[in-house]
């Protein structure tokens, strides 16, 4: 082993565990929706942070369709309250069909979307993927909601997060993110990347020199536009 290639070996990155569907992407989509969707199946587990405006509802419904095609197991979406019916009403302009669930027993065959504060109703053992719609709720460090997904999802193969509204500063958010992946702990993240910023023990910030390998992991499960 040359010194470039040890380097390289100390890399942190994450492998990919989705597929490269043989299916054709829905034509409706623009070519950076289906460039996103590709990308998002072959890495598994993947967050879209898209901006307003830029169809992040039409790619996860997309994604949700072909983890159902391609695994024959059904996938839950879990969206905010209000969010259910338009969600249903966008997959109806791309031909997609979405059920609106109470319960695990309203659950059929294909896509399934719920109300966040639902969760409890549902088994993760009902599912092969699951899509955290407006996934900013992961933001509260130690709220119960993001524990309860967070562990309702850690069965589950694969899993997208979707968002128009990340903070990019916010990086207690990030490594949220990171952990309902089950890409990395919060605790080995933070001694990776973070050291303490002054003398307080719950703020903490970028190591300088790590910056740089920061954000090239998080890019290799994540896409910001």
């Amino acid at each position: 082993m040359n010194y470039d290639e040890f380097v390289n070996s100390k890399r942190i990155l994450v492998a990919p565990s989705g597929f490269d569907t043989d299916r054709p992407i829905n034509p409706m989509l623009f070519p950076f929706q289906h460039d996103i969707v590709r990308w998002a199946l072959r890495r598994g587990k993947a967050a879209i942070f898209a901006d307003c405006g830029l169809g992040k509802t039409p790619m996860q419904l997309e994604w949700a369709q072909h983890v159902y095609r391609r695994t024959g197991r059904n996938v839950l979406i879990l969206a905010p309250l209000a969010v259910s019916r338009q969600t249903v009403k966008e997959g109806e302009k791309f031909g997609i069909q979405v059920h609106i669930c109470k319960t695990g027993a309203d659950v059929q065959d294909g896509i399934n979307i719920t109300n966040y504060e639902r969760l409890h109703h549902f088994s993760p053992d009902s599912f092969g993927g699951i899509v955290l719609d407006e996934s900013s709720i992961l933001k509260a460090q130690f709220g119960m909601m993001r524990h309860e997904i967070t562990d309702f999802a850690r069965s589950i193969p694969y899993r997208l997060a979707a968002s128009a509204t990340p903070a990019p500063n916010d990086l207690t958010e990030l490594v949220n993110h990171a952990e309902f992946f089950g890409i990395m702990t919060e605790a080995e993240i933070k001694a990776l990347f973070f050291t303490q910023d002054g003398n307080s023990s719950n703020q903490f910030r970028l190591k300088r020199h790590a910056e740089q390998e920061f954000w090239k992991w998080m890019a290799s499960w994540s896409v910001a536009l």
